[in-house]
């Protein structure tokens, strides 16, 4: 165990003055030369080194079903807070994020989040989430990909919690296809209300494509159900 808070020590400072110093460099760059793959460079770079640190691994099966000539919305269970910088390297190398809008209170991160086309969504105003989720719409027909939780938050236990219809409505909108991804492991990284980080190695599956161009919104309960079990049957599979 102090083993393990040393190195979660090491990894938050490590990863906090990355962000201070790449952040404004990366987003300088950005606006000047419109580089804006250079952010992702940087938080790919950043969350590898915050993970090596913690000593986070991961395995992955099923990248063969990611489709790759267009915009898809990757569907995931929460477990713990190494699940994000986990499946952000995981699953895609320029994976955008619908994330809760606290996290715009972190100036920095919330500034480079925006430029590289992060969305944040407000759970508590319905009016500004329906807007996120026609600005997320509009970048999955660009092209683009997004990662959501639809558990809105972590699961204390195996059981999935029920799923919240924001990211599903922006995929239908869109009519882009939902991947199911199942990831485990990361509540023996990481308890919640803890801020130790445990070494381990997660798992992540991801599932077939589940299409949306024929979905209507008034269907996104079906759609929803669907998506649900496939990631629950993923997780029943266990680890790699």
């Amino acid at each position: 165990m102090l083993i393990a808070a040393v190195r979660s020590f090491l990894a938050y400072i490590a990863v906090a003055l990355f962000v201070l110093v790449t952040g404004p460099v990366g987003m300088l760059l950005a606006m000047t030369f419109g580089w804006i793959d250079l952010l992702y460079v940087f938080g790919h770079a950043g969350a590898g080194m915050g993970m090596a640190l913690a000593g986070i691994q991961f395995k992955v099966s099923g990248r063969e079903h990611v489709p790759v000539e267009r915009g898809v919305v990757f569907c995931a269970n929460h477990q713990s807070n190494v699940d994000p910088p986990v499946l952000f390297r995981a699953v895609h190398p320029r994976l955008r994020v619908l994330y809760k809008q606290e996290i715009d209170r972190i100036p920095v991160l919330a500034r480079a989040f925006r430029m590289a086309g992060f969305i944040p969504i407000d759970r508590h105003n319905k009016e500004a989430a329906m807007r996120s989720i026609d600005q997320g719409a509009a970048s999955l027909r660009a092209g683009h990909s997004f990662l959501i939780f639809p558990e809105g938050t972590r699961s204390k236990t195996d059981e999935l919690l029920p799923f919240k219809k924001g990211g599903f409505r922006m995929a239908i909108k869109a009519g882009a296809p939902i991947v199911p991804v199942a990831i485990s492991g990361g509540r023996a990284a990481m308890v919640k209300g803890s801020a130790i980080i445990r070494p381990v190695t997660l798992t992540v599956r991801i599932g077939t494509p589940v299409e949306t161009r024929d979905v209507h919104v008034e269907d996104r309960d079906k759609l929803i159900d669907r998506v649900r079990q496939q990631i629950a049957t993923l997780l029943a599979e266990g680890p790699l």
